[in-house]
């Protein structure tokens, strides 16, 4: 079953929709159809949602709460493309020399807490019943396994606890809805001002439009035995 369709006609979200990969995703969805009502949440929208502030991410799901009921179009996809890496000439660390609490506190503020928050709030308006698919973007060096280079301290352990949240947010929405999918998702490097630095040369550099539709075509082939994994955007597994 494609786990973006229901006999039900729902909304699909999109968190972090005014970064580059995010509006990618955002037209992808609209362009692709399929879903009543299509929406992006970030710091500029209306209603704004500020991951480091719970207070809007309450609003904001309240306010998309009843959209899906004014529009009888229950929350079917949820997609999470906000991130942090780097700020202000601060960026991912060398060495240990280069941990800094202020930057740590950052990022995990920005790539797990908030979603974690993300999860609290937005998982209840997901549809109890047929297709329900949360998919957040991970990398791939947050994968504890996949690990052989170092560096990159506080980035790689903000998305490994990324990953933990995911799978363990994933068990939860199974018991609510059998059919239900949440996975987290290495995007590749993307051209956009997060990864936009570090694109060395040799690296598959993809457009936002290419990864994005490469994702969402992982995501609609994703089934609920397949719930709780991390994948890349070619649909691989990749090792916690």
């Amino acid at each position: 079953m494609d786990s973006t369709a229901s006999s039900a006609p729902g909304t699909a979200l999109v968190i972090g929709a005014s970064g580059g990969l995010g509006t990618a995703l955002l037209d992808g969805l609209r362009q692709r159809g399929g879903h009543r009502l299509v929406r992006g949440l970030s710091r500029t929208s209306a209603p704004p949602l500020d991951l480091a502030d719970e207070a809007s991410i309450a609003a904001a799901a309240a306010a998309i709460a009843g959209e899906c009921a004014a529009a009888s179009a229950p929350l079917r996809l949820l997609v999470v493309a906000s991130g942090f890496l780097h700020q202000g000439g601060q960026g991912p660390e060398r060495s240990w020399s280069q941990l800094d609490a202020a930057y740590l506190r950052q990022v995990f503020e920005v790539n797990a807490i908030g979603p974690a928050l993300l999860v609290k709030h937005f998982f209840p308006l997901l549809a109890r019943e047929g297709a329900a698919t949360a998919a957040f973007m991970s990398a791939r060096v947050g994968s504890v396994g996949d690990n052989a280079l170092g560096g990159w301290y506080g980035y790689r352990a903000s998305k490994a606890a990324l990953n933990q949240l995911v799978r363990t947010a994933s068990i939860e929405l199974t018991r609510r809805n059998r059919q239900s999918i949440c996975v987290a998702l290495h995007p590749g490097t993307v051209a956009t001002a997060l990864s936009e630095p570090f694109a060395k040369t040799g690296l598959q550099v993809r457009p936002p439009e290419v990864a994005a539709g490469e994702l969402l075509d992982v995501v609609s082939a994703l089934t609920p035995p397949q719930t709780g994994g991390f994948w890349d955007y070619r649909g691989a597994p990749i090792p916690w």
